[in-house]
């Protein structure tokens, strides 16, 4: 399959396992949030030790490994190296389910990191070798269908097996099917590496140096990837405060955990799969009439969506318009990644395609999602501890707020979108006709 050419029924069907270990990706992620109803009491946690365990603890070594693992992607194997991913991941998922306290469940934690750090890089450099640039928003936004997908899949488990294996049973069972899906994996084809322009490249690999010194330079030359970059950052910052939403709706908003780990699972799962359809749908069509770049789309869900993501933290929890901000947090945020994601790649040369990607989720995960997880801990513990009401829902008022700050980047990305595209193009010609 070629970039000039549609895909075929292969490549979607590609796509959709894909989208599979993306799924099993974020269930796994989103295992000790969706059971933090169960888990901080039986181990004892502090906010500030859940904070770190679904923050720092993970983020730290994800992020770096990432960005390792972009490089590995743009020079060895990607679909062994994808498969890696899951098997390491699955047993450590189930190692964590033997935890008995915090230090026990943080070094499992930590390594989860480095397994679930293989697969973003990999699969984005995939697909964008199997789909042109006209279905590669659609292309990243059904694969980053995953995370809604992951987020309900994980709060399912939370409602209905839970009662029948308790928290570690789920633990071992989802572990032990993520073994089954590496496997799957091991024994799939690599996709031949190919774009308009990458011939030259093909017949000379650059080194690690050459790829990082050249995303540099892309970083440089490029405001509309820096500022995209800059707004996805920004918007994690109350994805990564949103770790403690399961507490916060049992502790100060009264709701049974098992109840509403099955209601926000529903609401995950149909707000997310129409964002991120609406994200990766609307952002190419978006892109294709306005030239104004798929961030500029952003910035207009953003702008309509944000004030009911404050709103809804402040209402009457029995109000129906409650369970529509809920639904609304899930649908902007399965907006967000194809267009984000397409944008970056085509924003950089396709040699790097894969460090670039690693380099924008370490930079989602350390900076965004660590302030937001990390520093959300921290911030509930010294409000409950200084007697202020309702700390949970405070605190996630406040990363709301600075979570706006996305809204100027995307805008002025998605402004300089096909200015920054048409030059990268024009040095890639260039330097294609010098080889």
């Amino acid at each position: 399959m070629t970039n000039e050419t549609n895909p075929s029924t292969r490549d979607y069907g590609f796509l959709m396992f894909l989208t599979l270990l993306n799924v099993m990706n974020f269930v796994d992620r989103q295992l000790l949030e969706s059971f933090a109803n169960w888990i901080v009491p039986d181990l004892g946690l502090t906010n500030t030790q859940f904070g770190w365990l679904t923050g720092m603890a993970f983020i730290v070594f994800y992020s770096i490994a990432g960005l390792f693992m972009g490089i590995l992607v743009d020079r060895v194997n990607r679909t062994r190296l994808i498969a890696a991913g899951p098997g390491l991941w699955s047993v450590l998922t189930a190692i964590s389910g033997m935890a008995r306290g915090f230090v026990s469940l943080l070094i499992p934690r930590m390594f989860i990191g480095v397994g679930e750090s293989i697969m973003t890089p990999a699969a984005m450099s995939l697909l964008a070798d199997r789909f042109p640039s006209k279905y590669l928003g659609f292309a990243s936004g059904a694969y980053y269908m995953g995370v809604p997908v992951g987020v309900a899949l994980s709060l399912f488990v939370v409602a209905y097996l839970e009662p029948v294996l308790g928290w570690r049973g789920c633990f071992y069972a989802l572990g032990a099917l993520g073994i089954v899906l590496a496997i799957v994996m091991l024994f799939m084809r690599e996709t031949p590496r190919r774009h308009e322009l990458e011939a030259a490249i093909e017949a000379n690999k650059p080194s690690s140096r050459e790829i990082l010194s050249t995303l540099v330079g892309t970083l440089r030359r490029s405001p509309a990837l820096a500022m995209t970059i800059g707004g996805g950052v920004a918007f994690h910052f109350v994805l990564g405060a949103a770790t403690f939403e399961q507490l916060w709706f049992v502790q100060e908003r009264g709701f049974d955990r098992s109840e509403i780990a099955a209601t926000t699972a529903w609401l995950s799962f149909f707000g997310g799969i129409l964002g991120n359809l609406f994200g990766g749908v609307g952002g190419d069509a978006f892109l294709k009439r306005t030239g104004l770049g798929r961030p500029m789309f952003l910035f207009w869900i953003m702008l309509v969506l944000t004030p009911a993501g404050l709103v809804y933290r402040l209402i009457d929890p029995t109000s129906v318009f409650f369970m529509v901000g809920i639904f609304l947090g899930y649908f902007q945020l399965g907006c967000f990644y194809g267009p984000t994601f397409a944008t970056v790649q085509e924003l950089v040369p396709p040699q790097i395609r894969g460090t670039v990607v690693a380099f924008y989720i370490l930079s989602l995960n350390f900076v965004g999602l660590g302030i937001g997880v990390t520093g959300g801990g921290m911030v509930i513990d010294w409000m409950a501890n200084n007697g202020v009401a309702e700390p949970y829902t405070w605190t996630l008022v406040a990363f709301t707020v600075l979570t706006a700050f996305a809204i100027p980047l995307f805008y002025l990305a998605g402004r300089r979108f096909e200015r920054d595209r048409a030059a990268l193009y024009s040095t890639m010609e260039a330097e294609a006709t010098a080889s």
